[in-house]
């Protein structure tokens, strides 16, 4: 295995994808303070407000098949590497499994799985001809706790647990790092720019329940600040554990029962909390 090369984080070069606001702007403004030269991409630019102090914009929109190439290019021509790549764009779709059309389900896979498969192919060649570098994936607690009438964006999630645990392997020759950050509920836009779709009179009352108790979870979650503060940290780190989950101590700790009680024993927890029917009785 190649020797691990940890530059400081003021000599770096960070890109950060869905930086216009949220969590991803959050880890660009971290970086920022930091001193590195930070790289922040949104599907508009010129409409981003109040952009952060030390965030250069570039264009890209994560469904596009060949904006990665040329975000990167952009990046590359102005700073001439990137250090740290971190994937946070995406987008969530709420609805049962059963009544989200096909249209939207392929949307929220191209977005969160395949734009980050985009920015990874644009990004690694550089890294791996310096042997260097390191690849921050956001993935969420709800890839490894799935959520009732969210399934789509969980089943996205859950795409990004196995591909870092297989990237982080292939990386290992060429001493390119790379780590899931796991984010529980966080107060973004993301609550409001979520597509709530309709569901069918079968589920609709059961969807209300549990999206209204996601929403409300969400408005009140942590600030996401600190997911910037944990990525600039990771990027000083030079060995990384697979995942980093950060949140509510509530939904930590779901994670921690989730590895210890019966499946059936915490899907009726999950249940129970989102407020879902039990057997038999009215949807």
């Amino acid at each position: 295995m190649s020797r691990i090369l940890v530059p400081r984080v003021e000599d770096s070069v960070v890109l950060v994808t869905g930086a216009s606001g949220g969590i991803g702007r959050a880890v660009a403004s971290a970086f920022a303070a930091k001193g590195a030269r930070v790289f922040g991409t949104s599907r508009d630019p010129g409409s981003v407000r109040d952009a952060p102090s030390g965030v250069e914009f570039l264009e890209w929109d994560a469904h596009e098949e060949s904006g990665a190439d040329a975000c990167v290019t952009a990046a590359l021509k102005r700073a001439g590497r990137v250090d740290v790549l971190v994937c946070n764009a995406g987008i969530g779709i709420g609805g049962s499994i059963e009544d989200v059309p096909m249209a939207d389900a392929v949307r929220q896979f191209d977005a969160n799985v395949f734009g980050v498969l985009r920015m990874l192919r644009a990004v690694l060649p550089g890294m791996r001809e310096r042997r260097s570098g390191l690849v921050l994936v956001v993935a969420s607690a709800a890839g490894r706790i799935a959520v009732p009438f969210q399934g789509h964006y969980s089943a996205s999630k859950f795409a990004l647990e196995g591909l870092v645990e297989s990237l982080r392997l292939e990386l290992r020759p060429f001493g390119v790092r790379a780590a899931l950050i796991e984010p529980g509920d966080t107060r973004t836009g993301f609550t409001d720019s979520r597509r709530s779709l309709p569901s069918s009179p079968a589920y609709a009352e059961a969807a209300r329940r549990a999206i209204g108790v996601m929403e409300k979870d969400e408005r009140a979650g942590a600030d996401p600040a600190r997911v910037g503060a944990l990525a600039s940290r990771l990027a000083r780190k030079r060995r990384l554990r697979v995942r980093y989950p950060i949140g509510p101590a509530f939904q930590l700790l779901a994670l921690g029962l989730k590895r210890v009680l019966p499946s059936r024993a915490f899907e009726a927890f999950l249940a129970a909390y989102y407020k879902v029917p039990r057997a038999g009785s009215r949807p």
